[in-house]
């Protein structure tokens, strides 16, 4: 079939034809990085689904490092509030004058409001893979998980459901609060739900804090 749902004469591979390559531009160009969620429960079954998407991700040597841990618990939960708090009066401590005002008015999470918070590890001595790869550039077992978060974005935003990255974290008190193997780094800890409010640009856009970059200011040839 093709991605129109004509019939595809090959038998092989799907076809994406230009209407589902214009909706993909779209879906890349809506993702948000959600700080708030309407607090609307997400079914359990769709947010497995999602992470069904994610598993499918490239990895180095096929060593699929990705682990996911549902934090379920209060407890956990409000320990990790209060490492975010804790994490953030020292950022903004950093700052100064203007930039530190503007800061402030940032919101930058949404644990509160989040119905599911996802912490994502990478295992760093996968029993999968044997290796393979990742032997002069061991960090791309982490590059590997942070391609299953955005393929998990991408997927949660064709479902109409909001992602946020809370990064203003200790990743030691991380990995204690939640209690998970000594081998596991801490790579992302993101709240999942319904957005409140929908946006093509930025949050860190649109409240000022830093324009986009064009691609010439990023693109470079030798």
């Amino acid at each position: 079939m093709t991605a129109s749902g004509q019939a595809n004469d090959g038998g092989g591979a799907p076809q994406f034809d230009a209407a589902f390559r214009a909706l993909l531009a779209e879906l890349v160009a809506w993702r948000r990085d959600v700080r708030r969620f309407s607090g609307d429960p997400v079914d359990k079954g769709e947010v497995r689904a999602l992470l069904d998407l994610a598993i499918l991700s490239p990895s180095v040597g096929n060593s699929q490092p990705w682990r996911f841990v549902a934090v379920e618990d209060a407890g956990r939960r409000a320990a990790i509030v209060a490492e975010f708090e804790r994490c953030n009066a020292e950022a903004l401590a950093t700052y100064h004058g203007e930039r530190a005002a503007a800061y402030a008015r940032l919101k930058l999470e949404g644990l509160r409001e989040a119905p599911v918070h996802l912490a994502v590890f990478c295992d760093e001595a996968p029993a999968a893979g044997h290796g393979l790869g990742r032997r002069t550039m061991p960090e791309t077992l982490r590059y590997s998980v942070v391609m299953a978060i955005h393929t998990l974005w991408l997927s949660a935003r064709a479902r109409g459901l909001g992602i946020g990255w809370v990064s203003i974290l200790d990743p030691a008190h991380v990995k204690t609060a939640l209690a998970v193997p000594a081998a596991w780094s801490f790579i992302a800890y993101l709240c999942l739900g319904r957005p409140v409010e929908e946006h093509r640009d930025p949050e860190l856009v649109r409240h000022g804090w830093q324009d986009r970059l064009p691609l010439d200011d990023v693109l470079f040839r030798r």
